[in-house]
């Protein structure tokens, strides 16, 4: 008995096997920390959204009043959800647009192009908290460098973050400051597409209005449907910028559906509300993605479906 055991115990394990724990020791700490600071507080937000949580007691199951609270009776509610939308269009489409229009640019074989990227995309990894105050001193309708530069053109600049009208759209304009990541993106898929193309469409007669539009944009829509998708998510969760430059305000002009959650959660401490909130913003972004995904049919061009 002893030999055998000895046998067994001497017997190599195979490539297989190896290969096995080796991948398990690497994904341990990840599954570990993944069930205990994300999956684990996934799953219990779902449950407080059930209750009268306050964070500080155990809370007391209240069934769907949360929900029916915030879709039924709380006017803030709607006015987050308007107000991101309005956001999130407002970001995404110039966003987008700005970011191919940079990486065109930057995509031509001049000297310096490598040196405008390097610049272009260096504002996206800038401190969020940073970048917000100082996008408050450019917005400051007195001394503002903003309204300085409307002046010299004739322009009697408006109050921004101080007026309901123009606060959303200041802070759109600011997300237009970290457009360099997108134009990574954009620009990779842009030297990614086969000189060839442009070769035969020159064959063809076709001008540069042409070639953009039968050749580069099929071949970027991939790329391009990606940073949608993922604009758009970022663009939902929109919390810093509120945060230190506005407060929701000037009144609810600014009261995005993140700054909700953290209003309730931290300030009134009505976390299982707050756990609601998360639930639905993450109903409404997942159903924003499944749109895209589909409408995506009608427009995104993969090359093997030629």
């Amino acid at each position: 008995m002893l030999t055998i055991l000895s046998r067994v115990q001497r017997k190599p394990f195979s490539l297989r096997q190896r290969e096995e724990i080796d991948f398990y020791l690497f994904i341990g700490l990840w599954l570990v920390g993944f069930v205990l600071f994300t999956g684990g507080p996934i799953l219990a937000s779902f449950w407080f959204s059930f209750t009268d949580w306050t964070g500080m007691t155990s809370g007391q199951f209240v069934g769907l009043q949360n929900y029916q609270t915030l879709i039924f009776e709380d006017k803030l509610f709607w006015t987050a959800v308007y107000n991101t939308f309005y956001y999130s269009f407002g970001a995404v489409t110039l966003g987008t647009a700005g970011a191919l229009f940079v990486a065109l640019l930057l995509n031509q074989n001049l000297p310096g192009t490598t040196f405008l990227r390097v610049i272009y995309y260096m504002p996206s990894i800038a401190s969020g908290v940073a970048v917000s105050i100082l996008w408050i001193w450019l917005f400051n309708p007195q001394s503002g460098l903003v309204n300085y530069l409307l002046s010299l053109v004739g322009i009697q600049g408006p109050l921004w973050l101080a007026s309901p009208q123009w606060a959303l759209p200041a802070l759109i304009v600011k997300s237009l400051w970290a457009i360099g990541a997108n134009m990574i993106i954009l620009l990779a898929g842009l030297q990614a597409v086969p000189t060839s193309l442009y070769d035969a469409a020159k064959i063809d007669g076709a001008n540069q209005v042409s070639e953009f539009r039968h050749v580069t944009l099929p071949m970027l829509s991939p790329v391009l449907f990606y940073v949608l998708v993922i604009s758009t998510i970022a663009s939902f969760q929109i919390l810093t910028d509120v945060l230190v430059m506005t407060q929701g305000g000037p009144g609810t002009a600014t009261f995005v559906f993140v700054y909700f959650i953290y209003q309730a959660a931290f300030q009134y401490l009505k976390m299982g509300y707050a756990s609601a909130l998360a639930w639905i913003l993450f109903m409404i972004i997942l159903g924003l993605t499944l749109l895209q995904l589909w409408g995506s049919k009608k427009w995104v061009y993969y090359e093997e479906e030629s």
